[in-house]
C-alpha cells in the first residue's frame, strides 16, 4: 500500500509564543510536528504494518522542517520528502500548501493520504481536503477509527461530540482527530535508523510549478496576542438582585446582549 502524509511543523504551544515587529519571533522558540499531524504518522505506521506498503511523509516548508520529518521517520514512517518554499516564506498560504502537495502527489499513485485534522498554528482546517478536491478522490475529515479491508473503507469520524460511520474505498485522504490512536515515541533504535532513511528536498520548479502559479489567495493583515483574561466577578445579594446585576453586567461590560 502506497500511504503518504501531510506533515506541518508548527510552533510548541506549551512554550511562551511573543509577537515581534507583528510577526510571531521565532528566535528561541521551540517547534514540534503539528499535534493532529502525529496521529495521521501513527496510524499511516499502523496501517502500513497490518497490510505492508511504504509510508512516505511530506512537509511543505523551509530547511527547518527537516527535524520533524525526522522524528515522523524516527516514529518508523519509511520517506521523506521536504518541498522547500524558502523563496516565498511570507507569501504562502493554505491554498499554496495543498497546491504544491497536490502538484506533488498527482502522479504518485497513492492509495491513502493522511494528514491532521487541523493545524494548531492556523486552525483552519483546509490543506487535507484542498488536496483531496484538486486530486479528485474522496476524503474524510476528524476521523476516529479507520479500517481497511482490500480496497474498501469504514471510517468512524466525529461529529461535534457524536460520531459518523462512513463507507468509502481507496484511494483516499483522510484528517485525523484526537482519539484516533495513541503516537508513539521515537526509540533510541529509531532514532538511529531515521538518519540513514531517505529525506529528499524538492523546490517549485522541481514540479514545474511557478510562484505566481501557487501565489496566496488570502492576506494576513495583523498577528496579536488574546488580551489576558481578567479576574471574575462574584455577585451577592438576593437571586433576583443577581440576575439583574448579572443582565447589566453583560449589556454594559461584556457587550454580549
Amino acid at each position: 500500500m502506497n500511504i503518504y502524509v501531510l506533515l506541518k511543523r508548527t510552533f510548541d504551544t506549551e512554550e511562551k509564543i511573543t509577537i515581534s515587529g507583528g510577526k510571531i519571533n521565532e528566535e528561541g522558540a521551540e517547534f514540534i510536528i503539528n499535534p493532529y499531524d502525529e496521529y495521521a504518522v501513527e496510524e499511516a505506521i499502523q496501517v502500513r504494518d497490518a497490510n505492508g506498503g511504504e509510508v512516505t511523509v511530506i512537509s511543505v516548508g523551509t530547511e527547518e522542517a527537516e527535524k520533524q520529518l525526522r522524528t515522523a521517520l524516527a516514529m518508523g514512517a519509511d520517506k521523506a520528502v521536504l518541498i522547500n518554499t524558502e523563496e516565498m516564506r511570507e507569501n504562502g498560504d493554505q491554498f499554496t500548501t495543498a497546491k504544491i502537495l497536490a502538484e506533488y502527489l498527482k502522479d504518485k499513485e497513492a492509495d491513502l493520504i493522511l494528514g491532521g485534522n487541523v493545524a494548531i498554528d492556523g486552525g483552519s482546517g483546509q490543506v487535507g481536503p484542498r488536496v483531496a478536491e484538486l486530486l479528485n478522490i474522496p476524503y474524510v475529515t476528524t476521523i476516529t477509527k479507520l479500517e481497511i479491508n482490500g480496497t474498501s473503507v469504514t471510517v468512524t469520524r466525529d461529529v461535534e461530540g457524536d460520531s459518523e460511520v462512513i463507507e468509502t474505498s481507496l484511494p483516499l485522504l483522510v484528517t485525523a482527530q484526537q482519539g484516533l490512536n495513541e503516537p508513539r515515541y521515537p526509540s533510541l533504535p529509531g532514532i538511529m535508523k531515521a538518519k540513514k532513511k531517505p529525506l529528499d528536498e524538492l523546490e517549485l520548479e522541481d514540479l514545474d510549478l511557478e510562484e505566481d502559479e501557487v501565489e496566496a489567495k488570502t492576506k494576513t493583515i495583523e498577528i496579536y496576542l488574546p488580551p489576558k483574561k481578567e479576574a471574575g466577578k462574584v455577585l451577592s445579594g438576593e437571586l433576583n438582585d443577581q440576575v439583574k446585576e448579572l443582565v447589566h453586567l453583560l449589556h454594559t461590560e461584556a457587550k454580549v446582549v
